[in-house]
């Protein structure tokens, strides 16, 4: 039995350091390092797991810029096999559509290369991002079953997988025919057991140190892809502005008993919401 399995890891910037241009209505993702997103880490984990149970190759992809190579390089160090950088000029400005579907396409030119995949693993979303889009837009875009918000990987063998979902509201448990695609979020169990990602031994990161990163740009995918679906070409939406959420540092106002209903009233109606 042999599994090829595809996580994808957005390198994202430490979000307790990273600052916001406000003028602009953008982060400066040069204000922080870039480490892997948290969810992805535990998509790595347990894709590790599964090619320790079942046999197989796990292959990391990310889309970002050069410098994105350092959270490949980690992820090697927690026991990927090998590791695909997409990066390009062409692929900046993307939204979730345009790097979906940069990511899919590097997927189809993986199964040219190194045959086909079995399964597509990824965190239910970024901590940057925080959209939940890009694993089902993925698989669309692949035409593969899909699940998302994933904290349960209850069975898996060569042909399909059984994973529990938590909509929030409600739980399914979903049995998806394999190639899939699954975004897990966080806890995580896999059958039966908490997932933790593992910490990177030094020996290990000396040795991710060494490994080859592939490096792949727009051209490298031109006979799969679209090249006008690309970055900012390929994307219908825009983010026009960014903003800090303002707190509010008043005392709360708290009613108790029968009066305070029309306390409530009151006050809506001395700050113009009610006349």
């Amino acid at each position: 039995m042999y599994m090829n399995i595809v996580v994808l890891v957005k390198p994202t910037p430490d979000i307790t350091k990273v600052k916001f241009d406000i003028e602009k209505g953008t982060v400066d993702r040069s204000s922080a390092e870039l480490e892997i997103n948290p969810f992805d880490l535990y998509a790595i984990e347990v894709g590790v797991k599964i090619k320790e149970l079942l046999g197989g190759t796990v292959t990391a992809i990310s889309m970002a810029p050069p410098h994105g190579e350092k959270a490949l390089r980690d992820a090697i160090a927690r026991g990927v096999d090998k590791a695909i950088l997409l990066t390009d000029k062409r692929f900046a400005g993307a939204d979730t559509l345009a790097t979906s579907y940069t990511l899919a396409m590097a997927i189809k030119k993986l199964e040219q290369v190194f045959g086909k995949v079995n399964l597509i693993l990824c965190g239910e979303k970024s901590v940057d991002g925080d959209t939940a889009h890009v694993g089902p837009e993925v698989a669309e875009h692949l035409g593969l079953p899909h699940a998302s918000f994933v904290t349960h990987i209850i069975d898996i063998s060569s042909d399909r997988v059984v994973v529990e979902t938590d909509y929030g509201d409600s739980y399914y448990r979903l049995e998806l025919k394999l190639p899939a695609v699954i975004a897990v979020s966080r806890p995580l169990m896999f059958r039966g057991a908490l997932v933790e990602p593992r910490v990177p031994r030094l020996s290990d990161i000396l040795k991710a140190r060494r490994v080859k990163i592939d490096i792949w740009n727009a051209d490298y995918l031109s006979d799969v892809a679209d090249m006008n679906r690309f970055g900012l070409a390929g994307s219908p939406t825009r983010v026009v502005k960014a903003f800090y959420a303002l707190t509010s540092t008043k005392t709360p106002i708290v009613i108790k008993g029968d009066e305070g209903v029309d306390i409530l009233i009151k006050i809506l109606k001395e700050k113009g919401v009610l006349r």
